[in-house]
């Protein structure tokens, strides 16, 4: 079973677990929102930072670290871990979690959420059977595990109203210290002042159920320690942790604490990270049909070029019946908010169907992180971003694949393969994933590499300071809760009340781009490269999609920074060049038995004086295997070679034999 197909396109599969939240009947796959109701706690402005005053963040971990004698260092540590001391205005995290102790309630967040899909089609995407269209299952309690309870359980402890562990930062601290303290008594444990003690009632606090997730946590949370942090949090609070370099626990303690050992064989993850093997099926079913992914011999048959971050649009327990469904589709990866948990589904040698462009996904690695693309008010936890550059940076190292946003992909920037899939492709993760933060970790940050005369700019706004405008987070038309963002917005003039840049291949008609969360028409995004094509005052343009597209770009906030590298434009005498959704060989190329797939061109050209950013040089090549029998599978492979180039917002490929590749500032 593959996705929706044409007659001139290779088997794929459109959507990946993007519509889970809308479709699963599983238990938890409802989006844990929590945009508290008006008049609650948690709405009143400004409630979490209600020690907004310069040093009551610190001065509240310091009261809360005496109180329940827990070191101060394991406290701030912790809570670095969960929400880097961010409060988020009492919203709670993808997994129903609250404050900067992260403490989860997520019945409540489930019952204050705005429950709403993003999208009914058929997941399946296969026209010749009916619908799959499963309906959200509400969990019920018993179905929530002790992970997503945890602040209930603080209440009891503190003695703090729940409403308020949610609303008040202080408050919030306090309860997190109280479970860290009954936990290292639990363990029968002194309430040491030496951090180093506390190892054990960490790696519980994590929530996790296996021994080696609990151990990459507490050994993340010690990293934290030994490094030191400091940053001023949302609320505008300035928190510092004191180095600790020599420190060094004893993970002993963990042999004793009743955790399950997660079966690991079959995994590709770095040592450092705790990885748990739940395959996805490779099963035969119904007429010739089978699921859920493809068996390959990568990287020998063909090289892996890409990972694609996405969210899951659904929770845990309910992603992970979705991916061992063999009528459904898959991933390679899916991470765990709460504690940076993964799971393996599908070896990297294998090809799982995720990125809804076929191209993409023989040569990807898939990555579902536990998350929802319209809910601003929710957020990614330390935990879980940590992981996957973990993961991410291994997998680069192994499979030679850059750090970069060429290479690094978001799903909203895989291409449409043809201008009839453009629309339907994915927006996830969408504008609120902080690719900065996400590349720091990675250790590839992005900063200045050149001046003026570099002639590309890097996107780098500041994510916290940088709040678009969208609509149609929870309905259409509405205005979303005001957020930090990765996404700069592109004009077609240097003017904030000018047209949208038009984007033709999700508007045919020449409709205008709007300001909706899912509306990739007219936007930039952090880490992204174009080639600058005028500067105007505190204004930017860039070529985009075949247009001059403007976004701001002031000296003292700028968004986007200087770079160069080489860049594209069309072959002398070239009025334009065609622009591809994929990179496949000449008709030529393909044997016998193999249907020739059509090399279809987007509905974009690169015009002659136009620039842009080149991400990698490509073989044209398909990987032909639709059967599960192997024995028909093969890679084509031709003589045509593809450049892949920053387009738009999503990435794009024009045949080498179309253009000139040259020095970005010449």
């Amino acid at each position: 079973m593959r996705g929706s197909v044409t007659a001139t396109a290779p088997p794929a599969r459109r959507r990946s677990v993007r519509t889970a939240g809308a479709l699963a009947s599983a238990a938890l796959l409802v989006p844990l929102l929590g945009a508290a109701p008006s008049g609650s706690p948690a709405a009143a402005p400004g409630a979490a930072g209600a020690n907004a005053t310069s040093g009551g963040l610190q001065r509240a971990f310091a009261a809360a670290a005496a109180e329940y004698g827990v070191p101060q260092s394991v406290l701030l540590g912790v809570s670095y871990m969960q929400s880097r001391w961010d409060a988020h205005g009492g919203a709670p995290s993808v997994t129903g979690g609250y404050g900067p102790m992260h403490l989860t309630d997520a019945r409540t967040a489930l019952a204050t959420a705005p429950h709403h899909s993003h999208g009914e089609e058929d997941p399946r995407g296969d026209s010749s059977r009916p619908p799959l269209l499963p309906r959200k299952k509400a969990p019920a309690e018993a179905q929530l595990p002790a992970r997503l309870k945890t602040l209930k359980r603080a209440a009891q402890l503190s003695g703090q109203p729940a409403h308020r562990l949610r609303a008040d930062a202080a408050a919030n601290v306090r309860g997190g210290a109280a479970l860290l303290a009954a936990a290292q008594k639990h363990l029968g444990k002194p309430l040491s002042s030496d951090p180093a003690d506390w190892y054990g009632a960490i790696a519980r606090f994590s929530g996790a159920d296996d021994r080696a997730t609990a151990a990459s946590y507490a050994n993340d949370v010690f990293a934290v320690i030994r490094d030191g942090q400091h940053r001023t949090t949302d609320a505008g609070q300035h928190v510092a942790l004191a180095a600790r370099p020599g420190l060094a626990p004893d993970p002993a303690q963990l042999r004793h604490m009743g955790l399950r050992r997660a079966p690991a064989a079959g995994t590709d993850c770095p040592r450092t990270l705790a990885c748990e093997w739940i395959p996805a099926p490779y099963e035969e079913f119904g007429d010739k049909d089978y699921g859920n992914h493809d068996k390959a011999d990568r990287p020998e048959s063909q090289g892996i070029e890409y990972i694609v971050v996405h969210d899951t649009e659904g929770a845990w327990e309910g992603v992970l019946k979705l991916v061992q469904d063999p009528t459904y589709v898959s991933w390679h990866y899916t991470l765990r908010s709460s504690d940076g948990h993964v799971a393996q589904h599908v070896r990297t040698k294998d090809v799982a169907w995720h990125a809804g462009n076929w191209y993409v996904n023989a040569k990807s690695i898939g990555l579902e992180h536990e998350g929802f693309l319209t809910a601003p008010d929710t957020w990614y936890t330390e935990a879980m971003y940590r992981s996957s550059a973990r993961l991410v940076k291994y997998l680069a190292k192994r499979y030679d694949i850059p750090l970069d946003r060429q290479h690094i992909l978001g799903h909203d920037t895989v291409p449409g393969t043809t201008a009839a899939t453009i629309r339907g492709m994915h927006t996830d993760p969408g504008p609120y994933w902080d690719w900065q933060h996400y590349f720091t970790l990675l250790g590839k940050p992005f900063h200045r590499t050149s001046g003026p005369a570099g002639g590309l700019v890097t996107v780098a706004p500041e994510f916290s300071a940088n709040k678009p405008v969208f609509t149609g987070c929870a309905k259409p038309g509405e205005t979303c809760t005001p957020h930090g963002s990765s996404a700069v917005r592109v004009y077609t003039e240097p003017r904030e009340d000018a047209p949208l840049i038009k984007d033709i291949g999700l508007r045919p008609g020449g409709e205008p781009s709007t300001i909706d969360v899912n509306d990739m028409g007219s936007r930039l995004s952090t880490g992204q490269q174009y080639a600058v094509a005028e500067r105007k005052g505190d204004w930017t343009a860039v070529w985009y999609l075949g247009q001059k597209a403007w976004f701001k770009n002031p000296k003292k906030q700028p968004t986007a920074v200087d770079a160069r590298g080489l860049v594209v434009t069309p072959k002398d005498g070239a009025a334009d060049v065609p622009v591809y959704g994929r990179a496949y060989p000449e008709k030529e190329a393909y044997p016998a038995g193999v249907p020739v797939q059509a090399v279809s061109p987007l509905p974009y050209k690169l015009l002659a004086g136009q620039k842009y950013a080149v991400g990698d040089k490509l073989p044209g090549e398909y990987f032909y295997s639709p059967t599960f029998d192997l024995a028909p599978h093969r890679v084509v492979r031709g003589k045509d070679v593809y450049y892949e180039i920053q387009f738009g917002h999503r990435v794009a490929f024009v045949r080498a034999a179309d253009v000139r590749v040259v020095p970005s500032g010449s």
